[in-house]
């Protein structure tokens, strides 16, 4: 009829190729379950600092070649990425990259400078001043100075750069204000019945909870109160969670939920305001502590306040105690990032894993009061008047 025929039937693939297929696929299931399973023993950490820092010259103990700094500028030290943000109360602020190169150097007159760093990004702000300065990897971002009738309490910023200002001002018992990535302010609360003392960002971006305090049932106690920022409800919350009398003195909003880091317990709060999971200390005292941990904190306890005796934890989101290390030399600075913990002693450096397995160490650590530690691994040592990085 000159219509065409139909097409020939397609060969099936041989049985051997089907066979190798098959074990391809096998292979590469297992292989991605291994490196699931297997992700802190296989450590790819250690070829991402091989690929970073290839370039770098260091010594046989890993310590690269140190930089001078402004003498006494180390008031405050924080991370803005790979790079070293100082701030003093006299030299001003200076961010420098791991290798010593000087970004900025700026005046700037902050009285009781603090810091916050999440990703690329810092904000460095005078706790109950005016002036407030947001940085991202080499440069300023943005700049904010309020009139003499405010003051700041405090600041924090996420990985998106979008900032959570808390200021006093006449009136009110604080506002808290949402600045955007573009650090144009998107939402403002203003509360009378109860004193704001801190507030963070959600990871998406949509929400702040705010941390307040005041008056329930005749005592102090601190509240959790979520305000999304597409809603149109005012000063209302969302929703609000009551942390009881434990005064809260850090807070962290990460994937796994709101960490309130208080005087007696840290706590996890869930996006939907319930508690996830609660630490208490059963009566040690909290020393020193970091939150900036993957999927944990890091605590540093004492029976007594004074003393080098100490415990060091490391506490999952459940609030279940992952390890516990006992630590018997005084501890000068203690952090936490990605998957390790850091503690830097008088003559020492040691890097532990999170289950507190001891990772790296160096021996000598040239008169460093402060250790940086990024989630590679890596460690910024920085002393009165020098900084150096150490890589594992």
């Amino acid at each position: 009829m000159g219509g065409k025929g139909a097409p020939p039937p397609q060969k099936r693939p041989s049985l051997p190729v089907r066979l190798l297929v098959f074990l391809v696929t096998v292979c590469l299931v297992l292989g991605a379950v291994a490196l699931v399973a297997f992700r802190d023993q296989l450590n790819f950490d250690a070829v991402r600092r091989w690929y970073a820092y290839r370039d770098l010259e260091r010594s046989e103990s890993g310590q690269a070649e140190s930089f001078s700094i402004d003498s006494g500028l180390a008031d405050l030290c924080t991370a803005v990425g790979r790079n070293l943000l100082l701030c003093s109360t006299r030299a001003g602020i200076r961010l420098y990259s791991d290798s010593g190169t000087l970004y900025v150097n700026q005046a700037a007159a902050l009285e009781q400078p603090i810091g916050a760093a999440c990703g690329k990004y810092a904000v460095v702000y005078d706790a109950g001043g005016q002036d407030l300065h947001l940085y991202t990897e080499r440069e300023e971002l943005f700049a904010l100075s309020l009139p003499q009738s405010q003051s700041l309490i405090s600041a924090a910023v996420n990985q998106h750069g979008w900032l959570a200002v808390v200021r006093q001002e006449s009136g009110t018992r604080g506002v808290v204000t949402v600045y955007n990535g573009s650090q144009r302010p998107v939402v403002e609360v203003r509360l009378s019945s109860r004193f704001v003392m801190d507030a963070a960002v959600s990871p998406d971006s949509r929400s702040v909870a705010v941390l307040t305090m005041g008056l329930s049932d005749g005592t102090f106690a601190c509240r959790i109160d979520l305000y999304r920022l597409d809603s149109s409800g005012g000063d209302e919350p969302d929703w609000s969670c009551s942390l009881d009398n434990n005064t809260v003195l850090g807070l962290r909003w990460d994937s796994d939920g709101i960490w309130a880091l208080g005087e007696s317990a840290l706590t996890l709060v869930s996006p939907n305001g319930t508690v996830t999971g609660s630490c208490p200390y059963n009566g040690y005292h909290l020393k020193s502590f970091s939150l900036n941990g993957e999927d944990s904190a890091a605590l540093l306890l004492g029976k007594y306040r004074a003393g080098s005796s100490s415990e060091l934890a490391t506490v999952s989101p459940d609030g279940s105690v992952r390890a516990r290390l006992e630590l018997e030399e005084q501890v000068l600075s203690l952090a936490a990032a990605g998957h390790y913990v850091a503690v830097l002693t008088a003559d020492r450096l040691d890097v532990y894993n999170l289950d507190l397995k001891l990772y790296a160490s160096l021996e000598g650590t040239r008169g460093a009061r402060q250790v940086i530690l990024r989630d590679d691994g890596t460690a910024l040592l920085v002393g009165a008047d020098s900084a150096r990085l150490f890589i594992p």
